[in-house]
């Protein structure tokens, strides 16, 4: 393989969350499209008018390497009915311009540099962004240091996205959003328990991990009003990094305090000598008993894929 195709390659990898720590990569192209549809947000497939970034809550994982640089591209669907915008939280440009907001049938592309480490939201900015945001235009993007892993940020054995939204019962009412009414549930991932079988018979899924592992959470708040206090119930994280940035490291934390639209990097590790299930709440238990509680199972036959690769944000 010829150097450009590698660099083409590992760039497409990057875009989709499979990205190698130690690749060469300079350019990331990333193309999505905002569209409007209906989509489910609880484990029993109730249908939910959705605006989206390629028709899922959240939109895809944005994975590239610090100082990558991004080229994307926004496509706004003819079919759909609003203006729709893409704000990185990643990046330096001119809110004005590269953020403005584009029609149905239009296309947008910009560039910018990913110059600081760290995990981050990207959501619509178009107006009335908190009903963009409400509605499900939100997701992750993951900036990988350039240095790689180390004593400080260890490589760990997987890796899991969380991404919390908050959903409202009258998603056409922005005045209400707006000031925080009619919030009834809330998203881990786009439904509500979604990895949570104990508060919920219709939940099929759960985070996996053997004993004694590295589980690396990316974790974004993309509420609209609301902070997160993201806590391991029967666990501790081993590491905290705040935005995610390898820099900013606390260790041996129990809740770690998440601003609307912030995001960080946690480690837990459960212990090696027997299985364990953990928790992960928002535990602001408003928020964890209308839907932010995701379950971690350790146990030995744990699904040797996940939380790895492509995996990371279970579907």
């Amino acid at each position: 393989m010829n150097y450009k195709k590698m660099v083409l390659a590992v760039s497409m990898g990057c875009a989709f969350g499979a990205c190698i720590q130690t690749a060469s990569a300079e350019t990331v192209k990333v193309k999505m499209h905002a569209k409007e549809v209906m989509v489910e947000i609880d484990n029993k497939g109730t249908k939910f008018p959705a605006w989206t970034f390629d028709g899922r809550i959240p939109g895809p994982v944005v994975r590239v390497k610090e100082g990558d640089t991004v080229e994307f591209e926004l496509v706004n669907e003819n079919t759909n009915k609003n203006s729709h915008s893409m704000d990185f939280h990643a990046a330096q440009v001119d809110v004005l311009n590269e953020f403005a907001p584009i029609k149905p049938g239009e296309t947008k592309k910009f560039t910018f540099d990913a110059k600081y480490p760290g995990v981050w939201m990207y959501h619509c900015g178009a107006d009335p962004m908190h009903q963009h945001i409400a509605r499900g235009m939100y997701g992750i993007i993951i900036v990988d240091p350039k240095e790689g892993y180390s004593d400080k940020f260890p490589k760990p054995d997987r890796e899991y996205v969380l991404v919390q939204g908050q959903y409202y019962s009258d998603p056409e009412d922005h005045h209400a959003i707006m000031e925080d009414r009619g919030y009834a549930g809330s998203l881990i991932n786009g439904k509500m328990f979604h990895y949570d079988p104990v508060h919920d018979q219709n939940a099929s899924q759960v985070l996996e991990a053997k004993p004694g592992e590295r589980v690396r959470i990316f974790y974004v708040n993309a509420n609209v009003n609301r902070p997160a206090a993201i806590h391991p119930i029967a666990g501790i994280w081993d590491r905290v990094y705040l935005n995610g940035n390898p820099k900013n490291t606390i260790y041996g934390m129990a809740t770690l305090q998440l601003g609307v639209s912030e995001a960080a990097t946690l480690d837990i590790v459960s212990p090696k000598d027997r299985p364990t299930n953990q928790a992960i709440v928002d535990h602001t238990m408003g928020a964890a008993m209308r839907g932010a509680i995701t379950v971690l199972m350790n146990k030995p036959d744990a699904d040797p894929a996940a939380g790895k690769g492509d995996n990371i944000l279970i579907r």
